[in-house]
């Protein structure tokens, strides 16, 4: 018997997929797409809004959609990827076209997000320091006027 893929698939919520019969994976990070085979060397990457698909022993394919997530080969066998959202369905066509645009939209939501946190952040910060040390952001006179009396 040659040897399969464990794939599980979470998010914090619930588990999307746990398949115990692999024999492909394809998935998305970075730097494009790849593929898992059975026996692949260890590996940890981090995962695009993407679609995973996978080909099961039977011939059947499975899909899902994910908005990112981390992505982990132990073993040459244990396949594991944690998301924070991710959609399972049977056909790729829908996932692509119509899940996968509106995770895209929500990686986006939330990259704006961050960014408007850090920038009111340090908004905040440089107000502080502002209070904290008023004479901070004015020039400080060397030399007297001449009246020290």
């Amino acid at each position: 018997m040659r040897p399969l893929l464990h794939l599980t698939i979470s998010t914090p919520a619930s588990v999307l997929a746990d398949v115990e019969d692999v024999v492909a994976l394809r998935a998305e990070d970075a730097s494009g797409s790849f593929g898992i085979l059975p026996g692949h060397a260890d590996l940890l990457t981090v995962l695009t809004a993407s679609v995973l698909s996978w080909r099961r022993a039977a011939g059947d394919q499975g899909f899902c959609a994910v908005r990112g997530g981390i992505f982990r080969v132990a073993d040459g066998r244990a396949v594991s990827v944690a998301t924070r959202e991710g959609v399972r369905g049977a056909d790729l066509a829908t996932l692509q076209h119509e899940v996968l645009a509106e995770l895209a939209v929500k990686a986006d939501a939330d990259r704006r997000a961050r960014v408007e946190h850090l920038r009111l952040q340090t908004r905040a910060v440089r107000q502080l320091l502002r209070y904290l040390r008023p004479d901070a952001g004015r020039p400080r006179e060397i030399f007297g006027d001449g009246d020290e009396g």
